[in-house]
């Protein structure tokens, strides 16, 4: 049971914390398609901020601010992952893509333009840029990757050296970091500066389409490319041994 005071302590919380959660759904948000609503990430990072509320002591180790932090974007990639905001289709389009990279990038020795892999796909080279349009909000990094897939140990098991059941202190693994900054320093010069602007400055597609003085679209187009090229990467790495 908890005192009045208790109860006063955690209303005050749960008060002040809120436009943190709203900070968050809208930084989020901004990383997913369209089809994403922000009110549901605010009603699920709401949930995550009682459950830290509730959860959270004085002795725990870290600010609240922190500790509120990981279980409200924690609550929010739970909401995304049951809502299985990402087709099924588009993520079939994205391995189909990843695939023809790396055959390509096997036989050429660098990465490909997008006219070869839009050949290899024996696509035109608008159907494929197309089909990266649609694929806006592939990621990097998916929930499932953490787990044996239905025909074969998936790349990311071959980094996660923590056996345990977080995939978040997985990520922290120092063989995978290392990796993913390899494969940044592999990409095309442009979609690096793409992705710096992307992950570090934190624009928005609309921003860096004016900094590199092309379309929104366009920008769409060449993040989904990175992404993939990205994956590619690492997952040949894994297989190699050479992360």
């Amino acid at each position: 049971m908890y005192t009045a005071h208790g109860k006063s302590d955690k209303n005050h919380l749960l008060q002040e914390h809120a436009p943190l959660v709203k900070r968050l759904a809208h930084q989020m948000k901004a990383k997913l398609p369209h089809s994403v609503e922000v009110d549901d990430l605010v009603q699920a990072g709401m949930i995550g901020l009682l459950d830290a509320v509730n959860r959270y002591e004085d002795n725990h180790g870290a600010q609240f601010e922190t500790y509120a932090v990981q279980r409200i974007r924690g609550a929010m990639l739970d909401e995304l992952r049951s809502s299985d905001w990402l087709p099924r289709s588009i993520r079939q389009n994205m391995r189909k893509i990843e695939e023809a990279m790396q055959k390509l990038q096997q036989r050429l020795g660098r990465p490909p333009l997008e006219t070869e892999v839009a050949k290899q796909l024996k696509m035109s080279l608008a159907e494929y840029q197309d089909l990266l349009n649609d694929s806006g909000g592939h990621q990097l990094v998916y929930y499932e990757d953490f787990h044996e897939s239905e025909d074969s140990e998936h790349f990311l098991d071959r980094y996660c050296t923590d056996q345990s059941d977080d995939p978040l202190q997985s990520l922290m693994n120092l063989g995978f970091r290392q990796a993913v900054i390899a494969a940044i320093e592999a990409l095309p010069e442009r979609e690096k500066i793409l992705m710096g602007l992307y992950y570090e400055q934190e624009m928005n597609l609309k921003e860096i389409g004016a900094v590199m003085n092309v379309s929104e679209s366009r920008v769409s187009q060449l993040h989904s490319q990175a992404v993939a090229r990205l994956r590619t990467f690492l997952r040949e790495r894994a297989w190699t041994g050479l992360a």
